[in-house]
């Protein structure tokens, strides 16, 4: 029997890599996506297609409104940043931080894994070509592995979870071209944080300039379909 794994997945370049790199690995993936309230709510569809088209054993899209909170240009009326210069990003915290987001979705992950007899969850963060976001970092994540062992059933009768980040250490370019051997279709995924209503990237936000900068530096074609103007 296959072993299951949790994987979060955005329907971005990284969380699509991770869930290839699941698969790779044996799991039978059990794909969680979030509508928080965020602007890029076209992410949440481009989950969907990519859980379909990389054979997730089951798909969840979870609704939860962090809007009520807000604090970041994602959940709240702030401007996205658009623009910045590729040395700026990565430089402090900007904000398109959504506070205690990860941590969030790894809870919830948590609480799928116990119901599905799951001892693996996948979470597709990196520290290098991340936007400065705190909840990216390896010794978060360990400090969550080390809470989830803590705080569960599974994990006090010792089924130990296990938190796996197989892109920490990479950079978008190294990402993508993992992605792209795995045989990954990334005109499924959308990564911008501010797209048109029709899903068209904006090509201008921090996510985007990493996305197309990772695309150029892979040698692999960029799909992505850009807003005009």
């Amino acid at each position: 029997m296959m072993k299951r794994a949790v994987v979060l997945l955005s329907g971005g370049v990284d969380s699509t890599t991770t869930l290839a790199v699941a698969r790779q690995r044996g799991f039978q993936t059990y794909a969680l996506t979030f509508g928080y309230g965020q602007r890029h709510a076209a992410e949440v569809d481009a989950a969907r297609r990519v859980a379909q088209a990389l054979g997730a054993a089951r798909h969840k899209v979870v609704v939860i409104d962090l809007r009520a909170f807000g604090g970041s240009a994602l959940t709240a009326d702030i401007a996205v940043p658009k623009d910045r210069a590729a040395g700026d990003i990565g430089t402090g915290i900007p904000i398109t931080y959504v506070p205690a987001r990860n941590t969030i979705f790894l809870s919830y992950a948590l609480a799928w894994a116990e119901v599905l007899g799951a001892q693996d969850i996948l979470i597709g963060v990196s520290e290098i070509d991340y936007s400065g976001y705190p909840d990216c970092r390896p010794e978060y994540a360990g400090a969550c592995e080390r809470m989830a062992n803590l705080a569960t059933k599974a994990g006090v009768e010792g089924q130990k979870l296990k938190i796996h980040t197989p892109l920490i250490h990479l950079t978008k370019a190294e990402i993508i071209a993992q992605g792209a051997a795995l045989g990954v279709d990334f005109s499924l995924t959308l990564s911008g944080y501010d797209p048109s209503p029709d899903g068209a990237a904006c090509g201008r936000c921090d996510a985007c300039v990493l996305r197309r900068k990772g695309f150029e530096r892979a040698g692999v074609a960029d799909p992505t379909r850009y807003r005009a103007g």
